[in-house]
């Protein structure tokens, strides 16, 4: 591998591949299952305010005639549910990492555009070239309803999942990933935690005092208390060893803790009729609550009309694809770089993609308005807790499919103050530019090529989307469907980094230690021996590969085309085999089916015969 083996640099043990299991009494079961529960309650969390950031921003840019309908805790709960089957799906088969699924901004961009698109007329100017022109009546008649409108941007969302199982199946995206180095890497991250700071400054605009105690509480509970053990919950670390660490609560729920209690504040302040948010804010947010209030409790969340495919949502769609396949990997690198993972495989990130794709299909199948992504915010959300608990995130994806049956219960999430919002995209986000600006540290910073790289990629990244914003009716080619694919991803940052640094990285000429690319600097510490790299390379296979009976269950046509790029090669399942029966042996947790928090850098693997140490109880485990 070329450019994918610097994906990772620096990187430390696999969590959790060497933790020892606990033994099988009911109340470290019972504490364990506690946890979860509320892990997964702290993803639903941060999960609910990026689903009303998406529709709160989306459903304006839509026709007014018809506001509620359908209602929005329908369109809620339907997102809801194919995010629960995504999530289910991508943590099982797909990437295998703790992975949330959410219609991410990069579907959110191109449907903004086809939307405002509704709302333009189509004239010719004395050259005949077709020009776009602002409707100047209230009721023209090129105007669409809002149903139609919601129809076409599903329609979209169903070509995306199209084309990314397709890019997944071809191992287009694995492909893609060996040839990333940390110039690419840096960037492209840098950009997507930076591409949502109008949206995160427009909701904690609703109230700053809210937004800043939510921060506050945040960096508090993560950062300062971190180390902080509370009576949570204790039980023996291991077989025969008599020590009983306590949980690091504060640091585990440093996102869920800080959400409750500024919600609570806020209900007592309302309780008192005391106004703080700001008039315009605060009367979008009554209605999106109006417009729950006779929604119903129970309801299969289908639409009961087919996706309106035109040649306008055909362009939208691939854009979206190609915008939510950058960010993806993206995601796909930040949360194995958060947890300390390996870096994922190249038939791990066409198997997450091909779970996305058909998580979009499924989406626009029952008539939602954005498809299904892997979650920036809870991967950074999981960055700040520690945690790498694929249990929480699986029982996450259950609550999704149960509320997503209840609009009614749904929306509820409607009456989370705006402020809270913004909030949890700032304290998220922002670990993700830092995770990018990390990856600076494996390249040769001081090039000029690097420096060029870098620089260009993210001005262009900030510039290009300004001007189209302010002058979209600038880029006109003659077909409506041309001119709204060149615009979807021209205002998409993410994109536009992305594609940007690859080619620039990949076609301007450097040397390996230059790029960050080179193996003694990347991958082996000093002292290693030269077998090092490999053995690093096959402990990927207890926190990607697919779970050992499915893989048994899988025929041999499985490894023919076009399956072959989404299974690892013969001698890496061999690998994976091995691994997997040493682990059986030993009496290990395979990493990530339970709830675990990580080791800090450096602390090694776990020695079951003697007694841990407190920089070795910082890698508390409960098995699944």
């Amino acid at each position: 591998m070329r450019g994918g083996s610097s994906m990772n640099g620096g990187r430390h043990p696999v969590t959790g591949a060497g933790s020892p299991a606990l033994t099988s009494c009911s109340w470290p079961k019972m504490c364990s299952w506690t946890l979860s529960c509320c892990l997964a309650l702290q993803h639903l969390a941060v999960q609910a305010s990026l689903l009303c950031i998406f529709h709160l921003l989306l459903l304006p840019a839509l026709s007014e005639e018809q506001l509620h309908i359908p209602a929005a805790s329908v369109l809620l709960a339907r997102s809801l549910f194919a995010c629960g089957i995504s999530t289910l799906l991508q943590t099982t088969l797909g990437s295998r990492l703790p992975l949330v699924q959410i219609p991410s901004f990069e579907y959110l961009v191109p449907a903004l555009v086809l939307s405002s698109h509704l709302s333009l007329g189509v004239s010719e100017d004395g050259n005949g070239m077709a020009v776009a022109t602002v409707c100047p009546e209230p009721h023209c008649t090129i105007m669409e309803s809002r149903a139609t409108s919601l129809q076409e941007v599903s329609g979209a969302v169903l070509i995306s999942g199209l084309v990314q199982l397709v890019l997944g199946a071809l191992g287009v995206c694995g492909w893609a990933v060996q040839r990333c180095g940390p110039m690419v890497l840096a960037p492209s991250l840098s950009i997507i935690g930076l591409s949502a700071y109008k949206e995160a400054a427009f909701f904690c605009s609703a109230n700053w005092g809210v937004a800043l105690l939510l921060m506050l509480l945040t960096i508090t509970f993560s950062q300062h208390l971190g180390s902080c053990r509370l009576p949570f919950c204790a039980w023996p670390y291991a077989p025969g060893v008599s020590v009983e660490p306590s949980v690091p609560t504060l640091r585990t729920l440093s996102v869920l803790l800080p959400f409750a209690i500024v919600c609570i504040v806020c209900s007592i302040v309302h309780h008192f009729h005391v106004s703080w948010d700001l008039p315009d804010l605060a009367t979008a947010q009554l209605s999106w609550v109006n417009s729950t209030l006779h929604a119903p409790w129970l309801q299969l969340p289908y639409a009961g009309e087919w996706p309106l495919l035109t040649p306008r949502a055909l362009a939208v769609g691939i854009a979206m694809a190609f915008g939510c396949s950058i960010n993806s990997v993206g995601c796909y690198v930040l949360c194995g770089r958060l947890l300390r993972a390996p870096q994922p495989p190249s038939h791990t990130c066409n198997r997450g993609l091909c779970i996305e794709g058909l998580g979009s299909l499924l989406a626009g199948l029952l008539g939602s308005a954005g498809g299904t992504a892997a979650s920036i915010a809870n991967a950074c959300a999981g960055g700040l807790t520690q945690d790498g608990s694929r249990l929480s995130v699986q029982l996450n994806a259950l609550a999704c499919v149960m509320l997503g049956m209840s609009p009614r219960l749904v929306g509820l999430l409607a009456h989370i103050p705006l402020a809270v919002h913004g909030g949890v995209l700032c304290v998220t986000y922002a670990v993700a530019v830092g995770t990018g600006i990390s990856y600076f540290q494996y390249a040769d910073i001081d090039s000029g090529r690097n420096i060029f790289i870098v620089g260009f990629t993210m001005f262009m990244a900030l510039l290009v989307p300004r001007w189209l914003s302010v002058a979209p009716a600038r880029l006109v080619t003659g077909w409506v469907p041309l001119d709204l694919l060149f615009l979807s991803l021209l205002v998409m940052p993410v994109f536009l980094t992305g594609f940007l640094s690859f080619f620039l990285e990949n076609t301007v000429s450097g040397t390996l230690e230059e790029r960050g690319l080179l193996a003694d600097r990347v991958q082996r510490k000093p002292g290693t021996s030269s077998g090092q790299p490999r053995r690093e390379e096959s402990k990927a296979s207890p926190v990607y590969g697919l779970p050992t009976r499915l893989r048994r269950l899988l025929p041999s046509s499985c490894k023919a085309f076009p399956c072959c790029f989404l299974c690892p090669g013969s001698e890496d399942e061999k690998e994976e085999e091995e691994d997997g029966g040493r682990v059986a042996e030993e009496g290990m947790a395979a990493a990530g089916e339970g709830t675990h928090l990580l080791l800090k850098p450096g602390t090694g693997d776990m020695q079951a015969d003697r007694q841990p140490s407190q920089a070795e109880m910082l890698a508390w485990h409960t098995g699944a």
